[in-house]
């Protein structure tokens, strides 16, 4: 509280001084950004405006992020209708494009996740989010429904990260923020060079204590990136990124012990000890290489191609079990474009292969007090994935765009279990049905366009999911296969003041993988039978000032909705049978509002409301997470100074209605225990300089 108190004292003086040295400033100016319709968007390699793209896609840039605070992209994600992204503790993350997460225990599955071209998830079908930090993303796309066409087989879509800004300034730049539980955050990045030979060092470091027992958390992050234009042809782009993340894990509680208790960590049962005992927690070192160069051949043709290596080291004590993982990997992706315009219309193709090759090692040990101890098993781990696709764009005239596509996807991997005498073998090999994607665009108008789509999906199993937690293998599981039909509309009207993305969606998927937990914690998947997963998603802002010259600059109101409605149709578990049950794991319906307001001298207010639905826990439908509201709300000071330098102060709070409710439940978990307490009110305060060279 003393270094909220301090930093509050020091902001306040800032301001003061800065508002003497200049009061005539205006800020709008420096601080117009472009609209949602304005963006290129390069999802499906077509780089266009995101009126003319005809797919389910959002886009999330610095003015999403910087309305909350500094320590997680996760409230900027959750603005998007479908999208919902969890932290259990700090540092546990869980990402569910519409109902995804229903595989996903902990962090990312059945999501593809691009960083700079390369792929971020791993061949194990595996992807470690949480080793990026807040600072690391400049901009994010996210597809939602099946991408398969370009980006491989899944079934929840698509998130393409870029950590470089549009464009490119030289800067030094030097962020910090304090908030509640001790949580504090670190940035430092150089950026030098000029548009030709961009350079960009950065430096984070993330702690918290958590709201519950055994929720300490730290993460360190160092990174290099260099994007060199060689030729009048050719730019090459070189990264490095080296990620060091310690993060406790309390565990879920009961209803009885999260009505009792919700700070508490998963308590003992029997002989069974809980994870304050057993110290539960990961530690997890990532270090990623890439290499892109983007090489336009001539009028007609291009190529972009990527490689990249990468090594993770996991360790997590957990609550039954002490798991080390060894995981190196590397892989590649290129794309040729070729463009001719013919007449009145243009073609675009695109065509290339992703492949990607993992050696890893897992060993799991009894874990005693938080030592490992006895060796359960040890496995070498083998897996290779590649795709092989194919994509065309026609651009019509009378404002039709039609696009096409297929991939060709397979995927091996070989379990060789090491603490068996001899060694044994299983292998399993998953080959997909060449997954097409068809969609139609009409621009209604130059401002609003319609679009319509269907595209298969394919997803195979993770190697968390064939791997049981208690070691054993899962032989018998499939891969998913579904099928989504898509029809949305997006615009502008009243002169670009009103914003509209509104969809509707209906996916039947067969083969489900869902999540189970026995009574003795173990983690394990299977089949659910087939579900259907329908829904509605609209975002909408209306811009109801707009004018730098007057006091009140700029005034925007915005509302996200997303109905859902997933449920079983034909799932039986031996005697048991859910169908026609609802998908747990999935809010029928979450409505989020904010009203963003800046002023002429630099003041800036962000609001943000959040209703979400109630939620199933267990697939009979037995258990269910309350509906809760939330209520945040960021103000802060940004000016200009000295000509270069850049100021913005800021502070706000989360949870201001102090809202009891959980955050990443553990669906289906044995002995109910499913809940995972979010934190009450919080607070926040920062500062950030930008001195450009």
């Amino acid at each position: 509280m003393k270094k909220i108190v301090l930093l509050i004292s020091l902001i306040s003086n800032s301001v003061l001084l800065i508002a003497q040295n200049d009061t005539t400033f205006s800020i709008a100016d420096s601080a117009k950004v472009q609209t949602l319709d304005e963006v290129i968007i390069k999802s499906y390699n077509q780089n266009r405006k995101l009126i003319d793209v005809a797919a389910p896609v959002n886009y999330v840039g610095q003015t999403q992020l910087n309305r909350f605070n500094t320590t997680s992209i996760l409230p900027a994600l959750n603005i998007n209708p479908g999208v919902r992204m969890e932290e259990r503790s700090p540092g546990s993350y869980r990402l569910n494009i519409r109902g995804s997460s229903l595989r996903s225990p902990f962090g990312v599955r059945d999501v593809k996740v691009y960083w700079n071209d390369i792929p971020l998830t791993d061949p194990g079908n595996n992807t470690y989010l949480n080793e990026l930090g807040f600072y690391n993303f400049q901009s994010i796309e996210i597809i939602k429904g099946p991408a398969g066409s370009l980006y491989g087989a899944g079934i929840g879509g698509a998130m393409l990260i870029n950590s470089l800004p549009n464009n490119w300034q030289k800067s030094i730049n030097a962020d910090y923020s304090y908030g509640s539980f001790a949580t504090n955050n670190i940035n430092a990045n150089v950026r030098f060079g000029n548009e030709n030979n961009q350079n960009n060092f950065s430096y984070s470091h993330q702690t918290s204590d958590g709201y519950r027992q055994q929720t300490q958390m730290r993460r360190d992050i160092a990174s290099w990136e260099t994007k060199i234009k060689s030729t009048e042809k050719q730019t090459i782009h070189a990264y490095i990124l080296y990620s060091d993340l310690f993060y406790q894990t309390p565990g879920a509680l009961t209803l009885a012990q999260y009505n009792t208790n919700p700070k508490q960590a998963r308590p003992g049962s029997g002989t069974a000890p809980g994870a304050v005992q057993n110290k539960a927690a990961i530690y997890q070192k990532t270090f990623i290489a890439g290499f892109s160069s983007e090489y336009h051949i001539n009028d007609h043709w291009q190529n972009i191609t990527a490689v990249y290596g990468a090594y993770t080291d996991f360790l997590n004590p957990g609550i039954r079990v002490y798991e080390i993982r060894k995981e190196p990997h590397f892989g590649g992706r290129s794309v040729f474009q070729y463009n001719k315009k013919i007449n009145e219309s243009a073609l675009q193709i695109n065509f290339g292969t992703e492949a990607q090759k993992g050696f890893f090692n897992t060993k799991d040990f009894n874990n005693k007090n938080g030592v490992s101890d006895s060796l359960q098993t040890d496995d070498n781990i083998n897996s290779w994935t590649y795709t092989i696709f194919a994509q065309a764009d026609l651009k019509l005239p009378h404002g039709f765009i039609i696009t096409a596509g297929v991939s060709y996807n397979k995927s091996s991997v070989q379990f060789t279990r090491l603490s068996n005498v001899p060694p044994t073998l299983q292998s399993r090999t998953f080959e997909n049905k060449l997954p097409p994607r068809l969609a139609i665009l009409k621009k209604i108008t130059e401002s609003i366009s319609l679009y319509g789509s269907v595209a298969r999906g394919f997803s195979t199993p993770a190697i968390s999911e064939l791997l049981r937690t208690d070691g054993t293998i899962g032989t018998n599981l499939q891969p998913e296969d579904g099928i989504d039909y898509e029809i949305g509309t997006r615009g502008n009207l009243f002169r670009g003041r009103l914003y509209f993305d509104v969809n509707a969606f209906f996916f039947h998927l067969k083969n489900t993988i869902v999540e189970r937990i026995d009574t003795n914690g173990v983690f394990y998947y299977v089949n659910a039978g087939s579900t259907r997963q329908n829904g509605i998603e609209g975002y909408l802002s209306y811009q109801l000032i707009d004018n730098a010259n007057q006091w009140l600059s700029a005034a925007k109101i915005f509302v996200s909705y997303a109905w859902d409605d997933f449920h079983y149709i034909n799932f039986k578990q031996v005697s048991t049978d859910f169908s026609g049950n609802k998908m747990p794991g999935v809010a029928p319906q979450v409505l989020i509002a904010g009203f963003d307001i800046n002023t002429k001298t630099g003041f800036y207010i962000n609001a943000t409301y959040n209703y979400t639905d109630k939620i199933y826990l267990n697939d009979a439908n037995t258990d269910r997470a309350n509906s809760y509201n939330l209520l945040g709300a960021r103000i802060g000071y940004k000016n200009i100074f000295h000509a270069k330098c850049k100021l913005n102060i800021f502070g706000g709070g989360d949870n201001l209605l102090n809202t009891k409710y959980s955050l990443g439940n553990d669906i289906n978990a044995a002995a109910g225990r499913y809940y995972n307490a979010a934190p009450g009110i919080n607070f926040y305060v920062g500062i950030s300089l930008s001195d450009l060279l």
